[in-house]
Order: structure tokens, then sequence, then C-alpha cells
């Protein structure tokens, strides 16, 4: 909505000589926010440390001095009058300003305007909710947070981000894993619609980890990880897992005989996954205990993939592999907030057993940690596999790594 200037015809001319000056730009500002904002133009406005210009151009609109302190000082319904009386404005001070500055937008429509058109904005996204229940909680965080806001800037910018981010998210997780570019050449129309640092990426990569459950972290590395998890591949050598005696390969069956462990590249799963030969496949959390497998065991010890913390796109596409092969799989992680939330991130992408992971291991090790035991750090979160592991941690207390149960570990390893 606007506020215009009324139809008794204004002595242009004569108000821009008299209140169009420079000097007294600073009056005509004011008036027009008390404008906007749809507040009277009466009573006083000042100006701090006004220049001798300024208190001339003051004294010729008013006809008299308007004062000698440290600031000056005007009364709006004075300017009125004088400019009612004058006929320079004979609709006033409101009428005069219109004309020296164009319409007025008042702020109250024009703000509720613009929040309409921000929550049309997000439309795709609640749509994309109410479709996938998996992005409800990112759908409703976006509103809050400012991140749309801070990307696009303006309500039409950022409804197109987030028709495409949608479009995007839409067909995720893509598995087999697919090219980064190549995914966002054939559904966004540019190789480079999702390089890193661009808007549409950092919103599509907000909710790629709404949808896989992606811990918080920064970096490049992250980055790749973090886009992996919903099966889009930056690159295929440099994602990894460390495995241990799992054959199916000419590689994998020689570095088998030999205890010795292997590092296999994404790029290799994708091509050649190994064909699966064992019904049982542990998992670890931590190298220490692949090291002291393949140290106590060599050849002889059951077959055992290092997740090396977070699972890696090479390591979800091996366990997924085995896991349709037929494997039963079995995780044993840290004992700690962090070590839980590794694990549910594996379990939302693929099945496993726990592996001496439970409240009862949980409080057996605790006992093996010793009074030296680290404290507990962090914020807590569940245990699917066991409701009662969160539990027992919160009420001992403490971390317990999987090198403190590295002996028994082994023992089952043999």
């Amino acid at each position: 909505m606007e506020l215009t200037p009324a139809d008794r015809p204004v002595d242009e001319a004569r108000l821009r000589r008299l209140l169009g000056a420079p000097d007294l730009e600073w009056l005509v500002g004011r008036a027009r926010r008390r404008l906007a904002r749809e507040q009277p133009l009466t009573g006083p406005v000042s100006l701090s440390a006004p220049t001798p210009a300024q208190r001339a151009a003051a004294e010729r609109l008013l006809g008299r001095s308007p004062g000698s302190g440290q600031s000056l000082t005007v009364r709006l319904d004075e300017v009125d009058t004088v400019l009612r009386r004058s006929g320079i404005s004979p609709d006033g001070l409101a009428a005069a300003v219109a004309v020296l500055g164009g319409p007025i937008v008042l702020l109250g429509p024009a703000r509720e305007a613009e929040e309409r058109a921000w929550r049309e904005a997000y439309a795709p996204v609640d749509d994309l909710a109410d479709q996938i229940p998996a992005f409800a909680a990112w759908a409703a965080r976006l509103r809050g947070d400012g991140l749309v806001r801070r990307l696009a800037g303006t309500p039409v910018t950022a409804r197109a981000l987030v028709d495409r981010a949608t479009a995007a998210l839409r067909l995720l997780p893509v598995d087999p894993p697919v090219s980064l570019p190549a995914f966002a050449a054939q559904r966004l129309g540019s190789a480079h619609a999702l390089d890193d640092g661009t808007p549409l990426a950092t919103l599509t990569l907000s909710g790629i980890r709404a949808l896989t459950g992606f811990p918080d972290g920064a970096g490049a590395e992250w980055r790749r990880e973090a886009w992996a998890s919903a099966g889009l591949l930056r690159d295929e050598l440099s994602s990894t897992v460390l495995t241990l005696n799992l054959r199916g390969t000419p590689a994998l069956d020689w570095m088998a005989d030999s205890g010795e462990p292997s590092v296999l590249t994404l790029r290799q799963l994708i091509r050649r996954p190994p064909v699966l030969t064992a019904p049982s496949v542990r998992i670890c959390e931590n190298p220490a205990v692949l090291a002291a497998a393949a140290d106590a065991h060599g050849p002889h010890s059951a077959p055992l993939v290092c997740l090396q913390g977070q699972p890696s796109a090479a390591a979800l596409t091996l366990l997924r592999h085995l896991h349709e092969g037929g494997a039963t799989l079995h995780y044993h992680g840290d004992f700690d907030w962090g070590g839980l939330r590794i694990a549910s991130a594996l379990l939302r992408r693929i099945p496993w057993r726990p592996w001496r992971y439970t409240a009862i291991d949980y409080r057996t090790a605790a006992v093996l940690a010793g009074p030296h035991a680290s404290p507990l750090t962090g914020q807590p979160t569940e245990a699917p596999w066991d409701p009662g592991l969160s539990g027992a941690l919160l009420e001992l207390g403490i971390r317990v790594e999987e090198e403190t149960v590295l002996e028994t570990l082994l023992t089952d390893l043999e």
C-alpha cells in the first residue's frame, strides 16, 4: 500500500526551494519514515551536531531561529502549518514529502506482503516433508534458522532455490552411488550446480543430512562423506574402507591368506564387489581393533570390517553388498555418545546385530575400565538396538573405548 500526493496541486518549484534543499534532507527523511510507519506528523524531530548550513535552512523554513543548542529541533506540525498557510502544499507536509521523494510505501502492509511471500517460498519444503517424513524436522528448522533467507536474500530467489533443492532431494538417496557432477548435470541442468559454496549445494547438503542422519562437521572430507551418505560421490578413490580376511576377489583372497589388512576404495567396490564367502562379518569402529586382530590371529581371524569413525561411502557400499548377499553383520563401537551416534547412523542404512554392544556389555566393560575411566561428555542420544544402553551410560557416566575390551573382542574373532 502507498501514500501518494494529494489531489490539490503543490507548488513544486517553491517547495523544492523551501524544503527540498540538501540541508533539510534529514527533516524530510524523518517525516517520510513516520509516514511509512503510519505515525502522525506532529511533535519535534531533532538532529544532533547540525552544521551552520542546516541551521540556516531550518531558519528559512520556519521564518525564525530554531535555537542555538547542541542539537537542532524542528516541530513537524509547525512545518505542516507553514506549508499549508503559504499555499506551497495545501494538503500539508505529507503531500509535500510525497512530491519530493515519490509515493510512500507503508511498512506494515509491505512487511505483511513480504512475510506472505516468504511463507510461499517454503511451500516446496513443506510438500517434501509431507511426502517424506524424514524431512519434517528439517522443514520446520529451516523456517527458524534463517538459512534460506541468508542464502537467497529475497522471497523470489528463495522460491527458485527451494524448488531446485527439493527436486534434487526427492531423488535421494541414490543406490547404487553415482557421480555428484553427473547427477547435477542430469537432474539440475549443470554439472557445477552442486559445487561447494553455492547456495544450492549448501541447502541440498543440509537436507541430505536430515535424510541420512549424517552428523555435524566441517571441511572438504566431511562434505565429501556427507554427499556420499546419500549416494552422491565427489570421487571414487578418496572414500575407503578397512577390512581383514574378507574374501571374494583375487586381491582380497591373497591378503586374507597372509592375514593382512586390506584397504578397499569405493571405485573397487562399485566396479568389482567381492563375492560373498562368509556367513557372518564383524564390524568395529576403531582401526586398533583390526590391527590387533591381524597381529593376534593373522589369517585365522574372523572377517572384520572397520569403519574408522563415521561410515564412509565405501564402508556403506561394502556392508550393503554383504548384507544383500546374506551375511549377518555384528557391530561393536565405543561406549560413548559419539559411538552411539555412529552405530545409529549405520543402523539407519544397514541392519546389524550388536556384538557385545548392549547395556549389559557396557556395565561389564565399565568394571574393566576401573576408576581411571574417562568421564562421559557430549549430548546424550538413543540406542535403537538396545533402549537400555543410553540409560546405562547416563547412570555410570563414563566412556569405554573399544581398546578397553580388546581382549574380549579378540577372543570372539579367533
